[in-house]
């Protein structure tokens, strides 16, 4: 089943690894069983700090295709049901790495903050294997398991487990289930995570100890935003040997889940995710404070005319000036039947998503280069799509534009405005719209429907901090300065026009560049 260059590369990292592991499989008979043992007979294979024996089981396993992994006998609270190949390939990897000693990817402050969650945490993480957003979740709930004894998180692959995917309604990948109720939908990160933990739980944290109570010194510069404005600054502003810090969600922003990217000058083609890698391989050629999968809670001026950066993990640290480069995300219809099936039929990410949708009726809304790009993306899975565009044309380009005319399985509407989307239980089952031309509203039976609309600043948590217009984007002049001393702010979040990666970087160069003038000059 596994090539003897992934076979190769386990026995690699392994070498790495302070402590033995081991699996242990559920008890009964399942089809997928013998293709499990086997599966798991390879990895164990490759060294001997990987053990499995198929006659050791575990009865409180939730099925005979699930397997956990345990530390030197312990439980680690991780357990996949199902044989994660695919993206998940590396989830299990990495599970075995952390789980046998390799250091964690989470910040500091993200481990101390769930090492003292007090409350008991169930988390099922529901997956498909050709879903690229789903591995990032269950890495970071892996890890929250192995840090706190008090959580637990299973991945289940929803095409072995279709009973359990029906019964809980799920039409989107990765679908959390917490204690046994839903939890979150969609591409999330860990800051999201914990963020809706938190909310979730007011109560969520026992008391901080002394250690956690330690704080970063004073930064000369801090940069809210880790995607291409966001990387720029911290770059430009640590050449001028300043002291910086970056504190995103993800490194890579938006950007990494952006599929072929062939507009970035000197590079003919890349992808989100080579992108990403790369940003993170020059952050860490510099002195550069790398806050990441955490988020900023609240910005306040200082006494001495600084500025305070409180984040969702508690911690608090001072700072002389502030580049909020915090991009944006997608833009949400707003019609009724969106919000409630999103998840259920409503998608944002059509890679993640199409496969659940395979030979049906789709529709994708928004004639942009976005949306036509999932159009062409989903006409491969699906058996029809329909894009809708509310203009009396569509704005993609023009290659794009007639390679959607020449597949055979999509269709276009202009001048179509999107009203209502319709479910029946808990499924999406049509849409309405308006035909704008003859103000005749219409409706269409479909499964699914991927909103492709744009993007919306992510700014609301320095509204009212900083001048924002009515779209939300933070004002900036053309040195990247917003109306507040100190505080600058650069690419998608901001008035600039033209969200592309290509001006966010230069922006976010501008912006660092200000930045460092005007502390010069304190």
């Amino acid at each position: 089943m596994l090539d003897q260059g992934l076979l190769d590369a386990v026995k690699s990292y392994s070498e790495n690894m302070t402590r033995s592991i081991s699996f242990v499989i559920g008890q009964g008979d399942h089809a997928k069983k013998a293709e499990l043992i086997d599966f798991l007979k390879q990895i164990a294979g490759t060294t001997d700090k990987i053990n499995f024996d198929e006659t050791a089981t575990d009865a409180s396993l939730p099925s005979p295709i699930s397997f956990k992994v345990a530390t030197e006998g312990q439980d680690t609270g991780i357990v996949f049901s199902g044989i994660p190949g695919g993206h998940e390939f590396t989830s299990l990897i990495l599970a075995i790495l952390q789980a046998g000693g390799h250091t964690l990817k989470l910040d500091d402050s993200i481990q101390k903050m769930v090492q003292r969650i007090a409350h008991p945490l169930k988390f099922q993480t529901y997956v498909s294997l050709s879903c690229h957003n789903c591995p990032e979740v269950v890495q970071a709930l892996n890890q929250f398991a192995l840090l706190n004894d008090g959580i637990s998180n299973e991945m289940i692959d929803g095409a072995l487990f279709q009973e359990q995917v029906e019964a809980n309604n799920i039409q989107g990948v990765p679908a959390v289930f917490l204690n046994g109720k839903p939890f979150l939908n969609g591409k999330v990160d860990t800051a999201r995570i914990i963020d809706k933990l938190q909310d979730q739980y007011p109560d969520l944290l026992a008391a901080p100890s002394e250690d956690d109570a330690e704080q970063l010194e004073r930064q000369d510069v801090t940069i809210i935003g880790g995607g291409p404005a966001g990387v720029a600054s911290a770059i430009y502003s640590a050449r001028k040997g300043l002291k910086v810090t970056i504190v995103a969600d993800r490194i890579g922003g938006q950007v990494k889940d952006t599929q072929a990217i062939e507009n970035l000058i000197s590079v003919p083609l890349t992808t989100g995710n080579e992108l990403s890698a790369n940003f993170e391989k020059h952050l860490v050629e510099y002195d550069i404070t790398v806050k990441e999968h955490v988020s900023v809670k609240e910005l306040s001026e200082t006494e001495d005319a600084n500025y305070s950066v409180k984040l969702n993990t508690g911690e608090q640290f001072e700072t002389r000036s502030i580049i909020i480069a915090t991009g944006a995300q997608w833009r949400k219809l707003n019609v009724p039947g969106e919000e409630e099936n999103i998840g259920s039929g409503v998608a944002y990410c059509p890679h993640c998503d199409g496969p659940f949708f395979k030979g049906k009726d789709i529709a994708v809304i928004g004639g942009g280069n976005s949306g036509i790009e999932a159009a062409l993306d989903l006409a491969g899975i699906v058996k029809n799509v329909t894009v809708f565009e509310f203009a009396d044309n569509l704005k993609a380009d023009q290659v794009l534009i007639n390679k959607a005319k020449e597949t055979k399985n999509i269709n276009i509407i202009t001048s179509a405005a999107t009203k209502e989307i319709k479910a029946k239980d808990g499924k999406v089952t049509s849409i309405i719209y308006e035909d704008r031309t003859t103000g005749a509203t219409k409706e269409q039976d479909l499964s699914a429907v991927f909103v492709q609309i744009g993007l919306i600043p992510n700014s609301d948590f320095v509204k009212g901090f900083v001048d924002v217009n009515r779209f939300g984007e933070i004002e900036i002049d053309e040195a990247c300065k917003t109306h507040r001393r100190g505080i600058f702010a650069a690419g998608d979040v901001t008035t600039v026009p033209f969200k592309q990666i290509n001006i966010a970087m230069g922006e976010g160069s501008k912006a660092a560049l200000s930045a460092f003038e005007y502390l010069v000059m304190q």
